[in-house]
């Protein structure tokens, strides 16, 4: 479908001038706080080291559930060109995606290859033929679905690979822990995104040399925080951050409601912003992956990267007004 495709930029989409002159963004936050466009225009976003690396990577990035997936089963794949190209203009990296999001993982490799930006990608995918059941991995198949990633993305190393739902633990992650003696895996992890798997998910992070691990967290979703966060980082895991928003949760609680003028005071100008600042800005977090098709909500979630991040204090405050609104 996407194919020999290859991108006229300066024909199919926006310059990154152009959206921070026209996407409803620079309307409103953009107006109001001119110093998150220059750092946007720079690429000057916020940053954190991989513990067992020491690479830094944007703490915002994109993720490719939801309504990118969504779009990368039609036939018009433009705007996820836009999206991914919006998100290496303005000095982002960060892409995870999975074989279990429908063809996303093999759409988002090409288009990356045609924005020539395999460089600048850290390209995060997953691998499990076991299923959500705790069932067996056939190892020949789940190498072969890691083969299928190379080809998707037309890269070697991979950045990270991670074991998605904490599936077959001791086969997948074993053949993860080969690639990465071998030079073809940079970092290697596990993922799970329900609160009932954390205690196993512990036992995981204790007993594997895993680098990352990916849970879900949000200003309204804390239970990671009480556990696996303090864990990571007291082992040293980077922390990759999914479901930042409720998938829509969050946007239906607040809407109606404005956001409070102090969200300035650490450089919010949109409720994305204030969902992700309350995230990037717990120590333990390395990077999150928020789901869009859309440019301009693209540029915004970049925006939570630029500028000032609240403090514990202003932490608590963020998640009592949450918690005091209706639940959706």
């Amino acid at each position: 479908m996407v194919a020999g495709r290859q991108i006229k930029r300066t024909q199919e989409m926006l310059t990154r001038r152009e959206y921070l002159k026209y996407t409803a963004m620079a309307g409103t936050a953009l107006a109001v706080h001119p110093g998150l466009a220059k750092a946007l225009e720079a690429g000057d976003l916020l940053k954190r080291a991989i513990p067992s690396s020491g690479q830094e990577i944007p703490m915002v990035g994109l993720g490719s559930s939801a309504t990118f997936s969504s779009v990368a089963r039609s036939e018009d794949v433009s705007a996820l060109r836009n999206v991914l190209a919006t998100l290496f203009d303005n000095g982002g990296s960060v892409f995870d995606t999975a074989p279990s999001y429908g063809a996303s993982e093999k759409v988002a490799g090409q288009l990356v290859q045609d924005l020539d930006a395999t460089e600048k990608v850290f390209w995060a995918t997953k691998v499990n033929v076991a299923g959500r059941g705790g069932g067996t991995a056939d190892p020949v198949a789940a190498r072969a679905q890691i083969e299928r990633s190379f080809d998707f993305i037309g890269k070697d190393p991979i950045d990270l690979v991670q074991v998605h739902n904490l599936g077959d633990i001791p086969v997948q992650m074993g053949i993860l822990k080969e690639l990465r003696e071998e030079g073809r895996l940079r970092h290697i992890g596990v993922t799970v995104t329900r609160a009932s798997r954390y205690a196993e998910l512990a036992k995981v992070m204790r007993g594997e040399p895993v680098d990352f691990i990916g849970v879900d967290y949000a200003v309204d979703n804390r239970e990671s925080d009480e556990l696996i966060l303090p864990l990571a980082e007291e082992l040293g895991i980077a922390v990759l951050v999914y479901v930042p928003f409720g998938r829509r949760r969050l946007f239906s609680r607040v809407a109606g409601i404005d956001l409070p003028e102090w969200a300035a005071d650490f450089d919010a100008y949109s409720w994305a912003q204030f969902f992700l600042k309350f995230i990037i800005s717990h120590p333990a977090v390395t990077a999150v992956t928020p789901a869009t098709s859309k440019p301009k909500n693209m540029l915004d979630n970049l925006g939570a990267a630029v500028g000032k991040l609240p403090d514990a204090v202003t932490r608590k405050r963020m998640a009592e007004l949450i918690d005091a609104l209706p639940s959706a």
